[in-house]
């Protein structure tokens, strides 16, 4: 329970510091133009860095990054690849996602609804005495990003993994495709 308080302590610390660093400037963020009209397109779009706590039975606080690392078909359905650390229980986590999402808005509405589907591959410290490690998760994700900045967007989430034994709730930052 310690590390769960101390994760949550380092997220509030970190948005603080987000909220506060209005004045500072560093550098933008310009995903690549809109290329010929290839019908997939794979590029680093942007990225994201979420905290979160997962709901079965570890109760582990978990830290992920994201890359919105592609278009396909339109630019509304997006692939997400990602990568998950939980800590809190006796064995660490780790998780590999790749997610297809489907934005309800585009990228210049102040909220983006999503919803999506991938699949994970998961590990933990000491694999080799775990039956069915590492494994394969079917997932599902729902959430939305709602501007923060120009090029920067909140992000809340729900995940559905392991075909929904597992439940984890992520909140982070993330780059926004333009503006």
């Amino acid at each position: 329970m310690a590390i769960l308080r101390r994760a949550a302590r380092g997220t509030a610390v970190g948005l603080v510091a987000v909220l506060l660093g209005g004045n500072a400037r560093a550098q933008q963020f310009v995903p690549p133009e809109d290329g010929d009209g290839a019908p997939v397109r794979f590029g680093l779009f942007g990225f994201g860095a979420r905290a979160g706590v997962d709901f079965a039975g570890r109760n582990q606080a978990i830290a992920s990054v994201t890359l919105d690392a592609g278009d396909v078909f339109t630019n509304r359905l997006r692939f997400r690849p990602s990568v998950e650390i939980g800590v809190g229980d006796p064995a660490t986590t780790y998780v590999g996602n790749a997610e297809i999402l489907y934005r309800f808005t585009p990228d210049t509405a102040l909220a983006v609804p999503y919803v999506g589907f991938g699949a994970g591959v998961w590990g933990q410290q000491q694999c080799n005495q775990v039956v069915a490690c590492p494994g394969f998760w079917f997932q599902t994700v729902l959430g939305f990003e709602l501007q923060l900045r120009d090029q920067i967007n909140w992000l809340l989430e729900y995940h559905g993994e392991d075909a929904l034994r597992r439940h984890r709730f992520f909140i982070g930052l993330t780059t926004r495709r333009g503006s």
